[in-house]
C-alpha cells in the first residue's frame, strides 16, 4: 500500500507564531502546529511535508514540484491571501485538492483581510479556529482526497 502524501505550505511570517500577536494568532509556535499536524495525518493514514517560506517564489516552487509527490495541498497563504494572484494561479496549475485555513478570522478581522484570492480556487475554507483551523482543514482535505 502506498502512503499519500499531503503537502502543507504556511505563508510569510507564520514563522513567527508564538511571539508575534499572539492574542491574534495565539501563542503555538509553527513547529508545534506541524508537529500536531504530523500526528494526525500519520493517524489518517497520510504522509505531510510542512514547508514556510516569507518568499511568495519559493511557495510556488514547491507547488510546481507538488504534482506528482503529493495527493492534496493543506496552506495558510498569510498575507499573500488577499493579494497573490501568483499564488492562486500555481495552485491552480496544480489541480490538487486544495484546502485553505486560517488561525485567525479574516472575515471578522480588518477590511484588507477579509477578502482571499486564493479561497475562490480552494475546496473549502477554515477559518478562525487556531490549531483547530489546520486540524480540521486536514481532516477535510483528506476526505476530499479519498473521494477522488
Amino acid at each position: 500500500m502506498t502512503i499519500k502524501k499531503i503537502l502543507v505550505l504556511h505563508g510569510p511570517n507564520l514563522n513567527r507564531l508564538g511571539v508575534r500577536e499572539p492574542g491574534i494568532y495565539g501563542k503555538l509556535t509553527l513547529a508545534e502546529i506541524d508537529e500536531a499536524l504530523i500526528k494526525s495525518g500519520s493517524k489518517l493514514g497520510f504522509s505531510l511535508e510542512c514547508f514556510q517560506s516569507n518568499h511568495e517564489g519559493m511557495l510556488i516552487d514547491h507547488i510546481h514540484a507538488a504534482d506528482k509527490k503529493y495527493h492534496g495541498i493543506l496552506i495558510n497563504p498569510a498575507a499573500l491571501s488577499h493579494y497573490s494572484y501568483a499564488l492562486r494561479d500555481a495552485l491552480v496549475s496544480s489541480e490538487l485538492p486544495l484546502v485553505e485555513v486560517h488561525l485567525s478570522n479574516i472575515y471578522a478581522r480588518e477590511p484588507f483581510r477579509q477578502h482571499s484570492v486564493i479561497s475562490a480556487v480552494a475546496d473549502g475554507v477554515i477559518s478562525g479556529l487556531g490549531l483547530d483551523s489546520y486540524l480540521l482543514g486536514l481532516e477535510a482535505l483528506v476526505n476530499i482526497i479519498e473521494k477522488c
